[in-house]
């Protein structure tokens, strides 16, 4: 399936990579399998130990990739993107609850209208300081061309296990791409404390901060973060603004 867009008709492919999410995935596959503007839904099952996989086979339509192990999402990312054949990139994480078919709609929307090369979804749980500034630079919802990770698959293999968003973002900076947030104000995702229970979920919490660090340090993550709210559609102030907060720590 395919869809029109300002430079012709091109292909969306979703990736959603999931390491024991059986309860939480139908959610989501339930907005995607089915929809119009995309060519196909890959799920890239990182290893589970649960019924993730056999959950996704309840979706005729979506395609089941499946790894030996847990290697990490920036190796499921890749292994993703390389089985995927659209031009353009539709990525989801698997623990989202209230995402609808109109959520998907929207994240396509600004790149097929050629408003903007990356939109970013802003979910109504993303951190507050994310919705000050108007941006979660860490969102696993986002709409890129497939070329963005393509040409770089190796380097993501290698990647910590949590740092592809954040490797994502350096490319996206480097070609100053521009980006449009999509906000999603019912849409939430599930908290590692709720998977996971309260210890198991702070200690994953931090790992996962450890990988971000891993692929970029603090500063250079603050600089990152206000180069991409520079790269907003339309949003000279949001980027003052993120200024303030990043140098300053205040809001006006």
């Amino acid at each position: 399936m395919s869809c029109s867009s300002r430079q012709g008709t091109v292909r969306i492919s979703c990736v959603i990579c999931a390491y024991n999410e059986a309860p939480r995935i139908a959610a989501v596959l339930r907005a995607a399998a089915d929809h119009p503007l995309l060519h196909e839904v890959i799920v890239v099952d990182d290893g589970s130990t649960d019924d993730t996989g056999e959950v996704v086979r309840q979706f005729p339509r979506v395609r089941l990739v499946s790894c030996a192990e847990n290697r990490g999402k920036s190796f499921a990312m890749a292994t993703g993107v390389a089985a995927a054949e659209g031009e353009l990139l539709m990525l989801l994480d698997a623990d989202l609850s209230g995402l609808t078919a109109d959520n998907i709609s929207a994240l396509a929307a600004p790149v097929l209208a050629g408003e903007a090369a990356v939109s970013i979804s802003l979910r109504r749980n993303s951190l507050p300081i994310f919705h000050a500034i108007g941006l979660d630079f860490v969102s696993g919802e986002r709409v890129v061309r497939k070329e963005l990770l393509g040409e770089v698959l190796e380097e993501i293999r290698g990647l910590p296990r949590f740092g592809v968003e954040v490797y994502m973002n350096r490319r996206i900076i480097a070609q100053q791409l521009t980006i449009a947030v999509v906000r999603w104000p019912l849409v939430s995702q599930s908290r590692k404390t709720e998977k996971l229970g309260y210890w198991k979920g702070i200690r994953a919490e931090w790992r996962m901060i450890a990988d971000l660090l891993n692929v970029v340090y603090p500063r250079v993550l603050l600089s990152q973060t206000w180069r991409l709210i520079s790269l907003q559609a339309n949003r000279r102030g949001a980027a003052k603004l993120a200024f303030r907060i990043i140098n300053f720590g205040y809001v006006r």
